[in-house]
């Protein structure tokens, strides 16, 4: 009975080794697999990036020619270590670093070791790599940038890190991907598909002879060139208006919802973010916690929307029947309400009806219009509840759904959200800066030029969008085709229009008009407060304004925020109407107000909360510290508190 099962315990081996052989030998192809990677040299080829160009056909972003220095860790022998550093431009201990990186990622498989070398600095390496074995060239295509503004709305590429590569198995260490911007949200189509050849090694390891003749190569595939919705020359003129300000413009076609121009103040030239100098430059930029140019203010800035919020009220109002275009509202320099409080106003004549409430911006006429609207309910909240519906249907309040990577949704609060901030039964009169704008209300700069464009085409918006083409066929996405409709019916905003349409001629943006274009507005100046040392400061007011030209055809909206700017009319109205009048006409003829904008900084302002205690501007002007007409510089806060 032993020698049977001892017989068949060796029979049972004998036939697991014979059948993991004739799997190994036969059926398999690990060994095979194995045996190939060791005699053949796999050598990627990237695909050129595709090209982006604004709507009229201009090329803002190509491509141009770069060179890795690449390491294969198993081919490497001894080499002249000082040698190689002095022609890289490096230090002995960076190479030794990059060494020990590639071998922790692979002795078999390339990596990255110098990227990016322009072809200037790649000339003296070329003839002497012959002397490093193991290491090689690998040709790359890099971004070439055509223009020198819209840096965070193109984005910019970076190499990719450990997780990417995880996540996606197209890149390997070394590899760059759209990192912001345009460049990340469209990173698949841009990217293209890589091409690789295979060569045959000798035993040395060394690439003797294309790989079956060069049947297994693979060519590459270009990326897709993108037609964005920018118009270059608008959004250049943009960025230039921009100059020592802070905040966001976004401009829209109303008709289309195609994005003409995205701004963020400060900005930087795209072109620094490539070369062997990115990485400092964008850790300079990511460091910068005062001035933030990281941050794209136009899309994720959340402020208050002042005045221009006011235009909302008015038309929530006609559709829920709680005001008419006729009735009057006194208004005695504010609102008084709660006993003791008001909400103050400036001077201006009294009582006034719709159109001109919104011309003059009269605070105690929207607020007494909010009022009823949240007073109509059962309850505050149900009232509250209805104005949410109305003011959300214009887009405000959430992420739009745009195509750029980057935003915040604003807020814009409903019954709940008082409900539970408030222990006791609140009131219309609690929630009262809601109707000029200030308050618990939210906006970022698309949101606003978004709500503009619903209003100039009389309650509905398109998605707004910055992608117009691929490969010049032009996008016919539903999501970016199809109307939103506002909960408000289409006769109530002509009344509305012809109170932004008085703004221009006789209200608070009547010294900025476009001589031969109709343009409707609002003026807004938005209380700006921030915390020092534990204290609630007042700074300079910012200054908003929301348009679109012209009245009857509208082809551009547009908002405007600048941060610390006074009041609306004095930045932001200036600046709107300089941009619709290059939009439409083409060419500027108020050359005084554009020199105004050119040459007026407000980065005396914005040294103000670093001054650790009242800044007195006079003083400082008096001291050479700064200049407010022509300053092209930001004041340094150690200067200023000596």
């Amino acid at each position: 009975m032993k020698k049977l099962l001892l017989l068949f315990i060796v029979t049972l081996v004998g036939c697991i080794y014979i059948g993991r052989l004739f799997y190994l030998q036969i059926l398999s192809d690990d060994l095979k697999v194995q045996a190939e990677n060791n005699a053949v040299k796999t050598v990627y080829e990237y695909p050129e990036r595709g090209f982006i160009y604004d709507r009229n056909g201009e090329l803002m972003v190509a491509n141009q020619v770069a060179y890795d220095v690449m390491i294969i860790p198993n081919e490497v022998k001894e080499f002249d270590t000082l040698q190689l550093c002095q022609l890289l431009q490096i230090k002995k201990e960076h190479l030794s670093k990059k060494i020990a990186d590639a071998k922790h990622w692979s002795w078999r498989k390339p990596s990255v070791v110098i990227p990016q070398l322009t072809q200037l600095e790649y000339a003296p390496l070329q003839e002497k790599l012959r002397k490093f074995p193991g290491f090689y060239i690998q040709r790359r295509s890099l971004r070439k940038y055509m223009v020198d503004h819209s840096a965070s709305v193109l984005g910019y590429i970076r190499e990719v890190n450990q997780a990417k590569i995880e996540q996606d198995d197209y890149y390997q260490l070394g590899d760059l991907a759209g990192k912001s911007g345009i460049e990340l949200q469209y990173e698949e189509e841009l990217r293209g598909e890589k091409g690789y050849k295979k060569y045959t090694r000798d035993h040395f390891g060394r690439a003797i002879k294309p790989y079956k003749e060069g049947s297994q190569n693979l060519d590459p595939v270009a990326g897709t060139d993108l037609t964005v919705t920018l118009d270059t020359e608008l959004q250049a003129y943009a960025e230039q208006l921009m100059v020592n300000k802070r905040g966001g413009i976004v401009a829209i076609q109303p008709k289309t919802g195609e994005i003409l121009s995205l701004v963020t103040a400060p900005n930087y030239d795209p072109s620094i973010l490539m070369g062997r100098d990115r990485s400092k430059n964008i850790n300079a930029i990511i460091r910068d916690s005062v001035r933030l140019p990281n941050v794209n203010r136009a899309l994720q800035a959340q402020y208050s929307p002042g005045s221009p919020f006011k235009v909302i009220n008015a038309l929530v109002g006609l559709q829920e029947g709680v005001v008419s275009t006729s009735e009057r509202f006194r208004c005695n320099h504010g609102y008084d309400y709660g006993g003791r409080k008001k909400l103050g106003c400036h001077a201006h004549a009294s009582p006034l009806a719709m159109e001109k409430g919104i011309a003059e911006s009269c605070n105690s006429y929207f607020a007494q219009v909010y009022r009823r609207i949240i007073e109509k309910g059962d309850t505050s909240a149900e009232g509250m509840d209805t104005w949410n519906k109305h003011v959300t249907s214009f887009g405000l309040g959430n992420f739009l759904g745009y195509d750029l990577p980057v935003g915040l949704p604003g807020r814009i609060p409903d019954g709940d959200y008082y409900n539970a901030r408030t222990k006791y039964k609140w009131y219309a009169p609690m929630t009262i800066s809601n109707a000029i704008g200030q308050g618990e209300v939210a906006t970022t700069p698309i949101q606003l030029a978004n709500m503009t464009a619903a209003i100039a085409n009389r309650g509905y918006y398109y998605t707004p969008h910055i992608i117009k083409a691929m490969n010049g066929k032009p996008i016919n996405d539903p999501k970016y085709t199809e109307k939103h409709f506002t909960t408000i019916d289409p006769q109530h905003f002509e009344p509305v229009i012809e109170g932004m349409n008085e703004v221009y001629n006789s209200g608070t943006a009547k010294w900025v008009q476009v001589p031969g274009i109709e343009i409707c507005g609002k003026t807004g100046t938005v209380e700006n407060k921030t915390k020092i040392d534990g204290k609630t400061v007042q700074l300079t007011d910012h200054s908003v304004f929301i348009a679109f030209a012209p009245k009857d055809d509208p082809q551009i909206a547009l908002a405007v925020f600048i941060e610390n700017g006074y009041w609306g009319s004095r930045y932001a109205a200036k600046i709107a109407s300089l941009l619709i009048e290059k939009h439409i006409k083409g060419e500027i003829t108020r050359t005084d107000l554009e020199n105004y904008l050119m040459t007026h900084s407000l980065e005396y302002e914005y040294a103000k909360p670093y001054s650790g205690k009242e800044f007195k501007i006079n003083e400082a002007i008096d001291n050479g510290l700064i200049k407010p007409g022509d300053s092209l510089h930001r004041p340094d806060p150690n200067d200023i508190l000596k």
